[in-house]
Order: structure tokens, then sequence, then C-alpha cells
């Protein structure tokens, strides 16, 4: 290099150190959504978290979670959980997580709302998905094979709709957007990871951020932002998810393994604010609180939505650093505490104690 030619390596650490270019290689994978919270938090008006309750909450909630022994082991113990450990299982969380969005019903008649027919029971919410995913397997549906997704001849939209049939009249919400996902999520793997779920976990190199980004990044069903305040909100429901269950699933192994887990946080849904709110952690305004409380529904993306979800999301965040305050050897993250929540909350649904309804609001995010 003569004298006159620039120095390519001090040139790099000068665009770096003006934020001009790409990052080191060397810096760790960030999905924002934590500073996305954090930032809805501080410009929220109609929710607003209780110091008091959320401590009080931190500690009932680690003392139920010991009683339990509550663990990522939990996960597996559901019964509609897959056991297996292999690639069938993987394909099998996807599709599962790709479809995690929206069952509650409009019908105040719970034997009329949408319900799932299998192994001699009726399933609803979240695990209707499940046991309409297994149903589909025994029929002899390739349901959980990314090739089939795009196959438009073979996997037709009335069979599609025939795997997520309904034991009522009511049939599953957004059964359309839920067909796009599909459709979309196979032609993408197909193109890009030559159809292989393993192909795109692989990508990722065991970082939960860097799949996460990775999802948002290449299918835009997966791309749950929303604008607030003049600033791009970071939620990323279903792709965090899809972390979670693997890691839960795998048990920190094997595909499951992720050196950063603890980067990814509460999934910002309608059941977790709903027992964020009867714990005593998250306050509303009359307005919201009465829209919520009259099963009216709030819009997508709207201010109200952004607040809930934001404010859960840190609210979760602050659960989980006072139980490290008070248990420094805890071994706690916002995934098991969101988990812990989702089961509790769906306990006090069926012994009908809950003391708030969830809001209410038609998305494909969750």
């Amino acid at each position: 290099m003569s004298d006159s030619e620039p120095d390519e390596d001090i040139l790099n650490l000068l665009r770096q150190s003006l934020g001009i270019g790409s990052k080191p290689s060397s810096t760790p994978p960030d999905t924002q959504v934590l500073q996305s919270a954090e930032y809805v938090y501080h410009n929220s008006i109609d929710v607003a978290l209780d110091t008091h309750g959320t401590k009080a909450a931190a500690a009932q909630i680690w003392d139920l979670m010991q009683e339990k022994s509550y663990s990522f082991k939990t996960w597996s113990e559901h019964s509609l959980h897959p056991k297996g450990k292999n690639e069938a299982t993987v394909n099998f969380i996807f599709l599962m997580d790709l479809l995690n969005f929206c069952f509650w019903s409009d019908s105040s008649d719970p034997q009329q709302r949408f319900a799932v027919e299998y192994q001699g029971q009726r399933w609803t919410g979240y695990w209707s998905l499940v046991a309409a995913i297994h149903r589909a397997l025994e029929e002899g549906i390739p349901i959980t094979s990314p090739s089939f997704w795009p196959n438009d001849t073979d996997c037709t939209n009335d069979l599609l709709r025939h795997v997520f049939r309904s034991a009522t009249e009511e049939r599953i919400p957004l059964i359309d957007e839920r067909i796009t996902c599909i459709r979309e999520a196979g032609r993408i793997l197909m193109a890009e990871f030559d159809g292989s779920v393993l192909e795109l976990i692989q990508e990722a190199k065991h970082s939960a951020a860097a799949l996460v980004n990775l999802l948002v990044d290449r299918f835009s069903c997966f791309k749950d932002i929303a604008s607030f305040e003049n600033e791009t909100i970071h939620f990323y429901k279903r792709a965090q998810i899809f972390v979670a269950d693997l890691w839960a699933c795998f048990e920190g192994q094997s595909y499951g393994t992720f050196n950063d887990i603890d980067t990814v946080t509460m999934f910002a849904d309608y059941r977790i604010p709903q027992m964020l709110h009867s714990l005593g952690c998250l306050r509303y305004s009359p307005s919201l609180e009465s829209r919520i409380r009259n099963l009216k529904q709030l819009e997508s993306g709207g201010s109200w939505e952004i607040q809930l979800r934001g404010c859960s999301i840190w609210c979760v965040e602050l659960i989980r650093r006072e139980i490290l305050r008070q248990h420094p050897k805890a071994e706690v993250n916002a995934i098991l505490i969101d988990f812990f929540l989702y089961d509790t909350m769906k306990e006090r649904e069926v012994e009908a104690k809950e003391t708030i309804p969830h809001h209410r609001t038609r998305s494909i995010w969750y």
C-alpha cells in the first residue's frame, strides 16, 4: 500500500465509531424488543405499572413456581405438546407458532365457541390449534411438511379449512389469514432454506436473537411491529415464542441450544396483560378499562393496544429483575415467567376466576 492510499482498517473503525456501515461481526444480535417496551412504558398514558404490585407479584410468582417445580420441562408435560426430539417435532413447532394467534371467540356461549374434537375431548384456544395439527397428521395429511404448504394442488384451501375444522358452527378465527401465512412460509422455506426449518435454525448459529431477527427479516408474517409516538416498536411475539418453544421442548439441547436465550422477552399477547392486571401490576385508564370490560375490540396497531403490549413486556422484565434481586441464584427468565402466567390464567378461566376480561384485537400477531 502506498502512502497515498487510505488504510481500510482505520477507515472501517472510523465508520463504526460514527455509526456508518455495518456493525462489527462481534456485536451480539439484538431484537430491540426490550428497548421498544421500555419506550412504550415511559410514553404510556392509559396503561401504568404499579411498583408495589409488581414487587408483590414477583414474590408470589416465584413462590408458586418453586411450589410447582416449574421449569422448561413443564412444557413437555402438557399432553398435546409434541414429545419427540427430532426434525418432525421442529416442523410441528414451527407450524404451531406460525399460526399461534387470535383464538378468542365473539360468542358468549362457551358451548358454541370454536373448538377442535380430538382424542375424545374438545379443545379450545391455543390448544385447539395443537389438537388440529395432531388430528391432521393422524389423518395422513402432511400438514407439518414445509414442501406441502405452497403446493396448492395437493394442499388446497379447502383441505386447509378441513384441517382446522370446528366441532361447532363457529370456525377458527382468521382462517384466510392463516392460509396466507402457511403459503408464504412454505414458499420462503422452499426458496431460501431448501424446504428445511432446520437450515433456518442453523443459520442463526445458536443465537436466539439472531433466529428471531431472521424470522422477522425473511417472513413478513412474523414482522410484528407498530408505530408509537414517532418510534417503530418491535414486539415479535410469534418469532420469539418459536425460539422459546424450541428451547423448552429440547430442554436447551440440540435444536433448542441458544447461547443468549435470556434475551427473549415475554410474548406480548392478550392473556398476559389480563393476568398482570389481575395481579395488581398493571393499571388502566377509565376509558380503556371500560372498553375492555365491555368486550369492545381494540384496533390492531392502535395506541391502547400498543400500550398494553409494551407495558406488559416491561412489567415482566421488572418481575424478572425483582426475582433475581431477591434470589440471585434463581434460574428464571422472561420465557418461564410468561409460560407460568399463561398456564395460571388458563386455570383461572376454567375455574371462572377471571377478574377482568382479556382485551380483544383481531390480528395475526397474537
